[in-house]
């Protein structure tokens, strides 16, 4: 569980990032949780885009990615969510 100095320094080291993968009308499909799952795997934080033809929005959206995942959700901000999992993978990480 991230506390909320934790989650403020993932959003603004989000905020620089490149929205990786959008989520569309198919909703979360397990090719789109793949996907993530090696992004997180590669990177520990990621921040993914929802369409507006999405079933979901992003707030839930990344609440039930992350919960497939294992990772934490770390803030939902207009149509985009941001994700945190540590990553055993990388030798740098994030500095919470």
């Amino acid at each position: 569980m991230l506390t909320s100095k934790q989650r403020a320094v993932l959003r603004s080291a989000a905020a620089t990032e490149k929205t990786l993968f959008q989520l569309g009308k198919d909703g979360i499909t397990d090719a789109f949780t793949a996907g993530c799952d090696s992004a997180l795997t590669a990177r520990e934080l990621i921040k993914l885009s929802v369409l507006k033809t999405a079933p979901v929005s992003a707030k839930e959206a990344g609440e039930q990615v992350a919960a497939r995942l294992g990772a934490e959700f770390v803030a939902a901000i207009g149509s985009k969510f941001i994700l945190y999992r540590y990553s055993k993978n990388k030798t740098e990480h994030i500095k919470l």
